[in-house]
């Protein structure tokens, strides 16, 4: 899938807005916003195995995209005062891959995998006795000839990163020490997170400016941050530099960033669903064709935070646009139409980024 759409809105990273976000991710727990009781149970895991002078269990991170799992592994090696080897599951193709940076590690590393439900099933393989055991088994030749070789591997922290949990095999899992799932961040959150990172940027904001721009940033720090950019640009160009509630306000149209956080794209699906469908129900490839988009895309970013701001319903017939839709559009509900309250802020335990979908195929 696509890791942008429009350049903008889209919680997945491109290559150059990684690079551009880390100068303003936080380098240790104690800066790290929100995530309270993830942080807290870091801690405890962190300085208990430091106190015992061993590397602490494995760690898996699992949420929506955008939410700080790169930044907590980060954290994780800056606390332990450890180097960071960093990869992702779909780089590792073959087990000699793996084992190749697994006997690269020094004693107490961390190893950052992203996107680990990706990983081939070979190297998930050798990947099991590398965490329980410290070992990998290298085969050399084919055939009955074919001989395992094992090599010790020095004692590290594996922290896994993961947007879909459910794809990850019972194994795999099991092998971790502490799961941990990240949660959408609170306006409040975000507005703190906001006025931390235009300190670090040199972006004069109002308290007002920060609240505007949080309530649009659909709970996912990356977003908010990345739309800080955008309205600094906005106030540099055409207004006084400054970025108030007028020029966020201002900047987020130019956007296209809506009041409730939606996005061009967003709305195409929206309007879709309304004005080429009724509301609905239609499965989702049609929908897709509708707004000339894959799929994946509409139901990887769009989907998850239609649904979770109460505008789209996945039901056993297909999507179906629910009351707050129709007027968020400003047309009338029809009678019958899905209830639905208008979006407001993120809940704890919202729907996941990302999440297979059982409902609505088209058949």
């Amino acid at each position: 899938m696509s890791e942008e759409v429009d350049g903008l809105i889209s919680a997945y990273a491109s290559d150059a807005e990684r690079d551009v976000e880390v100068s303003v991710r936080p380098r240790r727990l104690a800066e790290f916003i929100a995530q309270h009781r993830v942080r807290d149970q870091l801690e405890l895991l962190l300085h208990g195995a430091m106190g015992r002078g061993t590397p602490p269990d494995h760690i898996l991170l699992s949420g929506p995209p955008g939410l700080g799992k790169t930044t907590l592994a980060n954290i994780v090696a800056a606390e332990l005062g450890a180097g960071i080897r960093v990869t992702s599951g779909p780089a590792i193709e073959r087990s000699g891959d793996l084992a190749a940076i697994l006997t690269s590690l020094a004693e107490g590393d961390v190893l950052f995998i992203d996107e680990i439900h990706r990983i081939a099933k070979p190297a998930e393989e050798l990947l099991y006795s590398a965490m329980e055991d410290f070992r990998v088994d290298v085969i050399v030749g084919k055939g009955p000839g074919a001989t395992a070789i094992p090599l010790d591997v020095e004692p590290f922290t594996l922290v896994g990163a993961t947007t879909r949990a459910g794809l990850l095999t019972g194994p795999m899992r099991d092998r971790f020490g502490f799961v941990a799932h990240l949660d959408f961040y609170e306006p409040a959150d975000l507005e703190v997170l906001l006025r931390r990172s235009a300190g670090i940027l040199s972006v004069p904001i109002t308290p007002d400016g920060a609240v505007e721009i949080a309530g649009r940033s659909r709970g996912t720090p990356r977003i908010a941050n990345r739309l800080l950019r955008r309205v600094r640009d906005y106030a540099e160009v055409r207004a006084a530099g400054v970025v108030d509630l007028a020029t966020a306000r201002a900047a987020l149209t130019v956007y296209d960033v809506d009041e409730l956080g939606l996005d061009r794209l967003d709305r195409a699906v929206l309007t879709a669903l309304i004005s080429s469908f009724g509301g609905g129900p239609v499965g989702l490839s049609t929908l897709a064709v509708a707004v000339g988009e894959q799929p994946d895309t509409v139901e990887e970013v769009c989907e998850p935070f239609l649904v979770r701001a109460g505008l789209l319903a996945r039901t056993p017939r297909g999507r179906v646009a629910t009351e707050a839709a129709w007027r968020h559009l400003g047309r009338v509900p029809p009678p019958g139409a899905l209830g639905g309250g208008s979006y407001r802020s993120p809940q704890p335990g919202g729907t996941v980024s990302g999440q297979s979908d059982l409902f609505g195929d088209d058949t």
